[in-house]
């Protein structure tokens, strides 16, 4: 059950999955390469969104299990555009390369799209941990590139529809994935006292909040327990680290006792070994 969020990250089979059954039963629309087209995009821009939105997910909600999740979305997003730009490049131009080129040079959205899977390309292909050891921190700024990626696949999709309002509302999405990544927002996050993700609560006594309750219980009852003394120590070094009078101690020596002033007391008089028998 640990392994979960991976393996829901595999669902993403499943527009791919109703595409190739609608396309074997029929089911396509009139223009079946636009289908095509416009489905396999759709689905790489969902699951682009979607892996960008695990990070802020784990940081402002603490749900760690998002992080698994980053980097499956992520590469099933980059399957969907190569299959997003091989339907466009070999079912709808024949891999015609002037007809390609001048396409691209007179539509706007397509040069936006290509622009899009040249960001994605090295992010993919630099997505394993051996890659992660060799670049080391150059690794993170390299995957930043991912939102640039990300709002031109937006842009993209903006100039291709007739109607702007569900590519306005991923735009919007991308936007506020960017401003839960600002510094503002962790300083935020930071006073209000929430635990950061990723770290573990303390385990000490100091650590516990019963210890506090229970420093203010003793402190209303006053009850005040004696810090420890190390008894390799002497006894006079003890007390004299403590602040303590040696004559005012019960537990002083008797050689230290003060002598007491008058004369005895009844009760601490001597008796002779014959006054019981009289």
């Amino acid at each position: 059950m640990r392994n979960w969020p991976r393996l829901a990250a595999h669902l993403a089979w499943l527009p791919l999955a109703l595409l190739i059954f609608d396309a074997a039963t029929g089911r396509l629309s009139v223009n079946p390469v636009q289908d095509l087209t416009l489905r396999t995009g759709k689905a790489a821009l969902v699951l682009l969104i979607l892996s960008l939105a695990c990070t802020p997910l784990n940081r402002l909600l603490g749900w760690k299990w998002a992080v698994a999740l980053r980097k499956p979305l992520g590469l099933y997003s980059f399957l969907y555009v190569c299959l997003h730009l091989l339907v466009f490049a070999v079912a709808d131009y024949r891999l015609d390369l002037a007809l390609i080129g001048q396409t691209i040079a007179e539509k706007r959205y397509i040069l936006a799209g290509l622009a899009s899977f040249a960001l994605l390309l090295p992010l993919a292909l630099t997505s394993t941990r051996a890659a992660m050891r060799r670049l080391g921190r150059w690794w993170r700024r390299l995957h930043r590139l991912v939102y640039v990626a990300a709002a031109l696949a937006v842009l993209h999709y903006l100039w291709l529809a007739k109607v702007w309002r569900e590519p306005a509302l991923w735009g919007a999405v991308l936007l506020i994935l960017l401003l839960a990544r600002l510094p503002l927002l962790r300083r935020w996050r930071a006073r209000s006292g929430a635990p950061p993700s990723g770290t573990a609560r303390p385990t000490s006594a100091q650590g516990h909040p019963d210890a506090h309750s229970e420093t203010a219980q003793q402190a209303q009852h006053g009850e005040h327990r004696p810090r420890p003394v190390d008894q390799r120590r002497g006894t006079q070094g003890a007390r004299q680290e403590q602040g303590d009078d040696p004559t005012h101690d019960e537990q002083t020596l008797p050689e230290l006792r003060p002598e007491p002033l008058g004369p005895p007391l009844p009760h601490q008089i001597a008796r002779a070994p014959g006054d019981d028998q009289e």
